[in-house]
């Protein structure tokens, strides 16, 4: 084992390469596994694949269209096109929302500035600096009055121009009901006939439940449009892992039997995350039996495998393992 610096900005990316259950450690070192990483190398030449087909990161170029995930983007584009002020989206853990959002990043045009906070448990000073940062606006005093009258001139220039302005607001179950109103008195800048400011609050289910707290009535009559992605069926689960194969470079000689299919899903609930956790492992297995067919044996035992690590036992809620994942992955 050794350490291995890694930016702030790339704790995220970096995260994925830990296969057993993360220790955190200050947010500038990460545990690499020189040994893993190299079989990993070796399993994508084996196999002919360009890049690892699981990453548990959230890139948007892996994005499976789903029924649910296409009707979860047709909402959040309506909603920003249509200025509807609040969006709100809900998914269990690994479910894929902040890999959504980015493929939302990618399909908004040049008319719609954003910004996408992917903390939010920062104290209300520093995620009002974050925001507006990320917009791009330089901060010219630290201090709150400052801050929002410089981010009101940002949204109405924009207004001028015909320009949209979106915030994306990611692990927003997070934010405590004192901040959620800070976010929405930003948006309360607006024309007689439109929104200057669209934001979207994205979150585990708990969400919907602080949302419903009767402090933040004014908030949660604001949301225009409400999502709430469901996990993957038995029968997208196969489209699912082939579809990330094909993005991979496979050539279509890795083959996951339909038992082993039925064995991932039965485990991961149909969530992407897990699904993705359990297919890595298994590549890696069969790299090492020199197989290209991935069986439901290997499949068993790579759950026994992340089990043991995770400390779970097998045939437990996707729920609990969901929240295993996420103390060591980043992303949703």
């Amino acid at each position: 084992m050794e350490f291995t610096n890694v930016p702030r900005s790339d704790l995220e990316t970096s995260l994925h390469k830990v296969t057993y259950k993360a220790i955190y450690t200050p947010s500038f070192m990460v545990y690499t596994n020189p040994k893993q990483n190299k079989k990993v190398s070796m399993y994508r030449e084996f196999f002919g694949l360009k890049e690892k087909p699981f990453n548990v990161t959230s890139d948007p170029d892996f994005l499976f269209l789903s029924r649910v995930h296409k009707e979860a983007l047709s909402h959040l584009t309506y909603g920003i096109k249509e200025r509807k002020g609040f969006l709100e989206i809900t998914g269990e853990i690994g479910a894929g929302k902040t890999t959504l959002c980015r493929a939302l990043l990618n399909q908004l045009d040049a008319n719609t500035k954003t910004a996408f906070i992917l903390n939010s448990t920062l104290p209300e000073m520093q995620l009002l600096e974050a925001i507006v940062e990320d917009f791009g606006i330089t901060v010219e005093r630290k201090n709150k009055v400052s801050i929002l009258k410089q981010f009101n001139n940002f949204l109405l220039e924009e207004a001028t121009r015909g320009n949209n302005v979106v915030l994306i607001i990611d692990e927003a179950q997070n934010i405590k009901p004192g901040m959620l109103e800070e976010i929405r008195m930003l948006s309360n800048l607006e024309t007689d006939k439109t929104k200057l400011l669209q934001i979207v609050l994205v979150g585990q289910p708990e969400l919907k439940n602080r949302l419903a707290s009767p402090s933040l009535k004014q908030l949660r009559q604001r949301i225009g449009v409400r999502f709430h992605i469901t996990p993957l069926s038995r029968q997208e689960v196969p489209e699912y892992i082939n579809h990330r194969l094909r993005v991979a470079g496979s050539n279509g000689m890795i083959h996951f039997t339909d038992d082993a299919i039925g064995s991932i899903f039965k485990y991961s609930g149909g969530i992407p995350r897990l699904i993705n956790v359990v297919c890595d492992k298994a590549l890696l297995s069969a790299y090492v039996m020199e197989t290209s067919e991935i069986s439901f044996g290997i499949v068993e035992r790579s759950i026994r495998e992340i089990e043991g690590v995770m400390g779970n036992e097998h045939n437990t809620g996707s729920a609990e393992k969901s929240g295993e994942l996420e103390s060591a992955n980043v992303g949703s």
